[in-house]
């Protein structure tokens, strides 16, 4: 909604006010001017038993004023007055105006289930009362006006009970999609929750691996510092080396968690990439490998790095596998010296149709989530969009040397 319309735009009650008093005008001077062309048909004026027919106009569509606080009461005072206008032979005209805005309004704000009773027993009496009144009603082509009020009073509640299930089924719609919403949520904080932990635990292992060998080599270092002062500079290099591994692995991790009691093993790596593409092909990939890594000497790769490559190679084939199918994809494993860049591409179904996982085509499930994390964690970069074939792509880039991981 534009600002000038919500500036313009009334309070309910005063919307409210400005229905009640234009139902009063119509009532009253439709009416009159009904009634004006042949004052003699008319069998009781509006000026009789006091200007009663003129109170009954006003008080029929005055109510309308507070139709949305008192919904019930409001048709019960529109339905008086107009079996006691009616009852009472007063001119025929639009003095029904204030009743079926009444229904509606009852009908509209109801339960569905109650309010529909009411509207419907009051309908039943109003209609015995009308039909009964115009029992002598001359000419008899008149009586007409009898059964449009009726049908005309049926209908006002039936409008009022679609806006009302329209309106149910919208708010349950949008409390469905927040619900959905909160549980996407939901799972995606566990799985980055869950991704985090798996991290921690692995720098763990091998941080404890390397406190375990430092104590050694610092024992023997004390042991052979006066005997053989070119172990004991030896042993003191191997510890530097041991440190400094150890601190970019500290670095890689906000902070550590671990159950001592979980006895898991420390996760695959790069070396272990084959037997995962073997196990790849066996589902029915047709699995290409691309790796071009320095030749020795080369820096070592980080174990989070050695595994979060493998872990990213490892989700994005299994994303391909449950979400694609069968087809041609290509795994590349290249490092520069600095970074190691994973790229995993896949050429879509062979139909050419959109995969029909959660996520449609910009994402075959949730495991993006937990390998950008990943990524995030160690420093690194991540990817991953449709090509412009059918195909899709998963792009990683992680430091080989310590970085401050994004959101330290």
């Amino acid at each position: 909604m534009s600002v000038s319309a919500r500036l313009f735009r009334l309070p309910s009650w005063a919307g409210d006010i400005l229905l009640a008093l234009f139902v009063t005008v119509m009532q009253v001077q439709g009416t009159i001017v009904r009634n004006a062309a042949d004052p003699t048909a008319v069998l009781r004026p509006l000026t009789d038993l006091g200007h009663l027919g003129y109170v009954l106009l006003v008080a029929g569509g005055a109510v309308v004023a507070v139709r949305q606080r008192w919904p019930v009461p409001v048709f019960v005072a529109a339905g008086l007055c107009s079996l006691t206008y009616y009852a009472l032979d007063f001119p025929d005209g639009p003095a029904w105006l204030g009743l079926f805005v009444a229904l509606y309004t009852l009908t509209a704000l109801g339960d569905g289930r109650r309010s529909l009773l009411i509207a419907g027993a009051g309908i039943a009496v109003l209609s015995a009362v009308w039909l009964v009144a115009a029992a002598n009603i001359e000419p008899r082509a008149a009586i007409g006006w009898v059964y449009f009020r009726i049908g005309a009073a049926v209908m006002s509640a039936a409008l009022g009970e679609s806006v009302r299930s329209r309106r149910v089924i919208a708010a349950e719609a949008v409390a469905r999609a927040e619900l959905a919403e909160r549980t996407r949520e939901e799972e995606a904080r566990a799985r980055v929750d869950e991704e985090r932990l798996r991290i921690a635990r692995e720098v763990h292992d091998t941080v404890a691996h390397a406190i375990a060998v430092i104590n050694v080599q610092a024992g023997v270092t004390a042991y052979v510092l006066d005997k053989r002062p070119e172990r004991a500079r030896e042993t003191l290099e191997a510890i530097e080396r041991t440190s400094s591994q150890a601190l970019q692995e500290m670095r890689t991790i906000l902070g550590v968690l671990r159950d001592d009691q979980d006895g898991r093993a420390p996760h695959p790596g790069i070396g272990q990439l084959d037997d995962l593409i073997s196990q790849a092909r066996d589902a029915g990939l047709d699995v290409k490998i691309e790796a071009a890594m320095p030749t020795p000497p080369r820096p070592p790769v980080p174990s989070a790095v050695d595994s979060a490559v493998y872990r990213i190679v490892q989700e994005s084939l299994t994303n391909v596998i449950r979400h694609v199918g069968p087809t041609q994809v290509v795994v590349s494993v290249r490092s520069d010296g600095d970074a190691i860049d994973v790229r995993v591409t896949d050429d879509g179904r062979a139909d050419g149709t959109a995969p029909t996982a959660p996520g449609g085509a910009d994402g075959r499930g949730r495991g993006h989530l937990g390998m950008r994390e990943r990524c995030q964690l160690l420093g690194g970069s991540f990817d991953a969009r449709p090509t412009t074939a059918a195909g899709f792509e998963v792009a990683a880039r992680l430091p080989l040397s310590p970085t401050t991981p994004v959101g330290a």
